[in-house]
């Protein structure tokens, strides 16, 4: 999953992606990254917490990394 910044829409994404995919039972690796380094090494933003938590998804743990050509090289789809 890929936003701006990869700490409000892209972690949430990634969280509920992961929360459907492990629900269906398919092994599927999610991952999100920023298109922008402005929030390199920090975690989502409290509200999007906040508002996967309503929902019983955890995604306080994810780290903001940006965008690199390896991520997009080593993945089958890019969302």
């Amino acid at each position: 999953m890929v936003c701006l910044g990869n700490i409000c829409r892209s972690p949430l994404a990634e969280g509920i992606m992961q929360h459907l995919a492990k629900q269906e039972g398919l092994d599927w690796e999610v991952d999100s990254a920023g298109t922008g380094n402005w929030h390199v090494g920090q975690g989502p933003d409290r509200r999007s917490v906040r508002t996967a938590g309503r929902h019983g998804i955890d995604i306080s743990n994810q780290v903001c990394r940006l965008l690199e050509q390896t991520i997009l090289i080593s993945s089958t789809i890019s969302w």
